[in-house]
């Protein structure tokens, strides 16, 4: 365990030597971006339960350990090693290997002519006229201290570029894999996705460990939607139960943009998954649909924060939680209606399962309306497996262990049908179904059942 003082020390340290050899560090605006975000974290240190935003989380575990840089520590990967995690059907697969861009593995198929899709520390280095509209111009370093420490130590990351008027047909697919090192280690990813006015395109962020010991993977990704544009997100996190893993998505929409964020936590010791859409143009439109499954004493702590700042603009969050053994879940859903974005339309819900005695759930849905002219509806359930539909199963001749299966895989099931058929979500279908096999012997229990009440639009991935 170490003091505030020694934890301090640690990380001015590690920012010392980064911003020396950092890409990027001859030019003046981004080493000005680099250090004043790391003077904003030291600043106000890490969030504590006494900060709103944190209150169900405890990051003490992150706080306390010194964890060290991996930037300079080369690690050698088989293309066999990773096999097992890739999306079959994909060909554009970007590897990064401890926050690393490796090209050595990653797959770089056919796309459209004009699409540019690279590591952020290759076009820093090569192209930082195009990054510098862009990169730190939305994220807000002064209310998330991780955001400001993932600036500070952000060098190399995915840079997807989307022309106007381009339809990128296959996923673009993001892979980051942590390994062991001898002591604590961290990584900062920054990706920026810059998608022109009438392009659509499907980004998908797959975070995988493959060894134990203690890593923390800090995860930030700016998403520019412009004008007309139709983009997908997805987010998978399945590390191992010791890493700890701190995600930030912050997407700006433009006039009559769609965006869809899937969000999907099956793994980690302690995560962290931020989505903060701003619905900056007219007409905007943004789903978030996410499903968290947690056992042992996992921590899933998700935190929406949905801006509509426009007039005649929609949003709506679905998210689903089951949690086993002694797992806590958290749901912090926030709207903000701004005075300017009369004829809103926003609704969020929460729907949770709660497989045994020991589990734990805090859910806080939040509405903040400063205009006269909006529907905004939020709402929150929590129970447990439907004894009736149990039985029911039961008495067909359905065992015990896969009756319960069939009933969690058709609660997960709402998040997987918001989903556009193809790989990516055939890829999601797997990794639950292999979750909720390993979960299906817990112990039944009564509930409060599951409603479907939303009612006008289909809200799902458009095709």
């Amino acid at each position: 365990m170490i003091t505030a003082t020694q934890q301090l020390e640690s990380y001015l340290e590690n920012f010392s030597e980064f911003e020396k050899l950092a890409a990027g560090h001859a030019l003046p605006w981004l080493r000005n971006l680099r250090q004043d975000a790391f003077a904003r974290f030291c600043e106000v240190g890490f969030p504590t339960t006494h900060d709103e935003d944190w209150r169900f989380t405890n990051v003490s575990a992150i706080a306390q350990t010194a964890f060290r840089l991996t930037c300079n520590r080369p690690v050698r990967l088989s293309q066999q090693e990773l096999d097992p995690y890739r999306v079959p059907g994909v060909n554009c697969q970007l590897v990064f290997v401890n926050g690393n861009f490796a090209r050595e593995l990653s797959l770089l198929g056919k796309l459209p002519d004009g699409v540019k899709v690279s590591n952020l520390g290759g076009e820093i280095s090569s192209n930082p006229e195009a990054i510098e509209p862009h990169l730190g111009r939305y994220l807000d370093i002064r209310r998330d201290a991780f955001c400001a420490l993932n600036t500070a130590f952000g060098e190399d990351g995915a840079y997807v570029h989307i022309p106007r008027g381009t339809l990128v047909e296959e996923p673009i697919y993001l892979l980051f894999v942590s390994t062991a090192n001898d002591a604590p280690s961290m990584s900062h990813p920054r990706n920026l996705i810059v998608a022109e006015e009438d392009s659509q395109a499907t980004i998908v962020e797959d975070y995988v460990s493959l060894d134990g010991g203690a890593v923390f993977c800090n995860t930030v990704t700016e998403l520019v939607a412009g004008d007309h544009t139709v983009l997908s997100h997805y987010m998978i996190e399945r590390e191992h139960e010791e890493a700890f893993n701190i995600s930030t998505l912050r997407i700006q929409q433009g006039r009559s943009a769609n965006v869809v964020s899937h969000s999907v936590l099956l793994g980690g010791a302690l995560v962290r998954n931020n989505v903060h859409p701003v619905l900056a143009g007219e007409g905007g439109e943004c789903l978030i649909n996410g499903l968290f499954i947690g056992n042992g004493h996992q921590h899933l702590d998700n935190y929406m924060l949905v801006e509509h700042a426009s007039p005649r603009c929609g949003s709506r969050q679905f998210y689903n939680g089951i949690l086993d053994g002694h797992a806590h879940g958290v749901f912090h859903g926030r709207i903000i209606v701004h005075k300017d974005a009369q004829k809103t339309d926003a609704k969020q819900t929460n729907r949770n399962l709660l497989l045994s005695d020991d589990a734990q759930i805090d859910t806080k849905p939040q509405l903040e309306i400063y205009a006269d002219d909006v529907k905004c509806t939020h709402g929150a359930t929590i129970g447990q497996i439907e004894g009736d539909a149990l039985f029911y199963l039961r008495s067909r001749g359905i065992d015990e262990v896969s009756a319960r299966k069939l009933l969690l895989f058709a609660f997960a099931s709402e998040c997987l049908d918001r989903m556009k058929q193809g790989p990516v979500r055939r890829h999601v279908e797997e990794l639950i179904n292999r979750c909720l096999f390993q979960m299906a012997n817990s112990a039944p229990g009564a509930s409060t059942g599951i409603r479907r009440d939303d009612t006008g639009r289909n809200w799902e991935e458009i095709g």
